[in-house]
This record gives C-alpha cells, structure tokens and sequence, in this order.
C-alpha cells in the first residue's frame, strides 16, 4: 500500500508536469491565456478584421480580477526574404515591453536580444525560420504582404534576436516586429487584430471569458485559451482519462493484496475469535475490530505513502529528469513536451490517493471482517 500510494502520487504529479508544460508552452509562448478581438475574427484572420486598443480598453482589462499582463497585438502573414532565400512568415507586431507581460520569449533566446522599446524596424525571429533564411543576427531582411489600401506593402527589417521555443510551428514561421512599424506598413494606423492577457490560473481563463463578453461592446469578443486550441482541451480531457486508468489499475491490484492479507489474518486467528465470541463478545464487535485494523493499516500506509510520494514529487519538481540526450521536444495539441520530466506539486495529486486507499482498505477488509463476525464458537475453538 505504502509503495502504491507513493508511485501514484509520483505519476499523478508528472503527468501533471507535463500537462502544465504543454499548457504553459501553447499560451505563454504565442497565444496568451485569453484574448479580446473583433467579431468573428479567430476563425478567419481577416487583415480588415481589428479593434482599436484605446487606453481606455487596455486600463479596462488591465483592472480585471487576476490578469496580470495585457499586450495589443497586429497580425500579418507575407513572404521574409534574405538574399536569395524566402520564406512565407507570419509577423505579429507588438509592443516589447507589454508583450514581455504575456509571453517568455524573451526567455527563449538563443541570439541577440529581445525587442527593444520602440524598435523600428528590428525583428526577432524564430530559430528554423532564421536557419532557412540564412539571417544572422544584425542581417537585413525584406518583407512583403499586402497593405489594407490593396496595394503591396513591402519594407526592411533588421534581425536584431533569434528564438528557440522547441514549437516547429513557431521557431520555423514566426517573427516578432514593432506594433506602430507594422500598422505603417499595412496602413492600419491606431489599430491591433488582437488584445492578449496573461491571467494568474490558466484553468480560469473560461470563467472570465464569459465575464468579459457580459462588459464589452457588442462587436467585440474575448476568447480563452480551450477555444483557441480545442485540441488542448481534448489532451487535457485524454489525460483526465488516463489519470482514472491508472488509478484503477493500480488500486484494484492494491484491493486484492489488502483483501489476502486480511484474509489470512482471519483464518490464522480463528480459534482466537472464536474464544472471544464464547466470552461474550458480539459478532458486530468483531466485524468492528477487523475493520478498525483496516483503519489504522490504512493511516499509517498513507501516513508513509504520502510522505515519501511527496518527497519524490519535491525531487522531480525542483531536480527533474533530463532527457534530452535521448528523445526531442514533442510538439503535440498546440502544446510542446519537453525532453525532461518534471512534477508539479498539487494538493489534487494528495488527497485522491489517499481519500481511495482507506477506502480500498475498508472495502477490501468488509468480506473478511464479516466472515469473522459470522463464526461458530464452538467450531471456531476447534480449529487449529
């Protein structure tokens, strides 16, 4: 019991390590935990598609209860050439300092640095797309796309940093630009596709969605994470399941060696019950005393399973495993899996072992306990 409880603790906190990296990697290096656009606009990028990021709007959701970073965001999609190279990109243009409040890749640099505030013409681009581009750092880049007016925006940018997120997606077709150079470049002055917030607890990001919706105008919309990547929300769902397959397996197995053991206790103390019972002692007493020693093998199993469960998981959240001598980054639901398992520390991860152990125990010790309860005296004396 005590190993069971302990290894479940272990895998219930790694799975949920590497649910919060998939997580953590789909909306804090891109997308961000929630985000406010015009009408319609997630489903088809529509470059006509914008809002205007008043001071008023951004302060309005800056004051929402846990969100903690707000960043106004334009989206062009064109083709990035280097000398003799190109490649289709999509350019996000944001603001440096508010971006840095939504997203890590500043911590994702591989290269030069991050965008500086009021940048100009640099850009910051992602480690396949550099690669194939052949673009190091300080190199000069053209960019064409097409402008709101319809005619062909085209201008240069200067790589002034290199990112690496471990997304193909992302290091091999993004780039990061200045907000106000890209809205000059496709006539779109005073304007964003989007608003991106970072919230304290990605799992309420649906909650204060729909508190948003209720307060904003009714041309605008504010999306969370699971509606951006509904794929995520079905890994999320797979590991829910995975996470009850393996509590079952495992605490049925458990469940059959409790029941043996009490079992055997029974029939090897036979003659003892039976002694007690012609003393006057009640079945029910019996049955009672059987599933008080459930009770207390159970505490102190979980007792022990709980402490070293939790030292494992401390271990593997603050030293982890590296892997990455052996398998590569995962990019799987919009999300990426690190080569390297780590923990992550929840109280969720605790209490459910522990609630199903002293409940296997009082289960699989009910049918011994009532053999005992049912016992002859008299033949329960004889036995030897």
């Amino acid at each position: 019991m005590v190993v069971s409880s302990s290894l479940l603790i272990l895998a219930l906190g790694i799975f949920s390590g590497m649910i919060e990296d998939m997580l953590a990697s789909a909306t804090e290096q891109y997308h961000g935990h929630l985000v406010v656009s015009a009408e319609g606009y997630q489903e088809d990028r529509d470059l006509f598609s914008t809002l205007e990021p008043t001071p008023e709007l951004i302060g309005r959701l800056a004051k929402q209860e846990t969100v903690n970073g707000v960043s106004p965001r334009l989206r062009s999609f064109g083709l990035l050439s280097a000398g003799q190279s190109s490649h289709p990109v999509e350019l996000l243009g944001v603001q440096p300092e508010h971006e840095r409040t939504v997203t890590t890749l500043q911590d994702k640099l591989v290269a030069g640095r991050y965008l500086p505030e009021g940048s100009g013409n640099g850009a910051l681009l992602g480690k396949g797309l550099a690669e194939r581009l052949g673009a190091g750092i300080g190199a000069e880049l053209v960019f064409l796309t097409q402008a709101a007016d319809g005619s062909i925006g085209n201008d240069l940018l200067t790589v002034t940093g290199i990112f690496a997120t471990g997304d193909s997606g992302h290091d091999n077709g993004l780039a990061l630009v200045d907000l106000e150079w890209l809205q000059g470049l496709v006539i779109l002055p005073g304007q964003a596709h989007e608003i991106a917030l970072h919230i304290d607890d990605p799992l309420t990001a649906p909650q204060l969605a729909a508190t948003m919706k209720r307060q904003l105008p009714p041309d605008l919309e504010a999306i969370d994470w699971g509606q951006l990547m509904p794929e995520m929300n079905e890994a999320i769902a797979t590991y829910d399941v995975s996470r009850m397959i393996i509590i079952v397996i495992l605490y049925v197995a458990t469940g059959l060696g409790i029941l043996n053991t009490f079992f055997m206790s029974v029939m090897e103390r036979t003659r003892e019950f039976g002694i007690l019972m012609a003393m006057g002692l009640r079945p029910w007493r019996i049955r009672a005393l059987v599933l008080l020693e459930a009770v207390l093998l159970g505490v102190l199993s979980l007792i022990v399973g709980v402490g070293l469960g939790a030292a494992l998981t401390l271990y593997m959240r603050e030293v982890g495993i590296d892997l990455s001598g052996y398998i590569t980054p995962i990019t799987y639901a919009g999300g990426t899996i690190l080569p390297r398992l780590t923990a992550v520390f929840d109280p969720a991860n605790f209490w459910l072992p522990a609630t199903l152990l002293l409940i296997i125990c009082l289960l699989s010790a009910f049918f011994p306990a009532n053999r005992a309860a049912g016992l002859q005296p008299v033949e329960a004396i004889r036995e030897q």
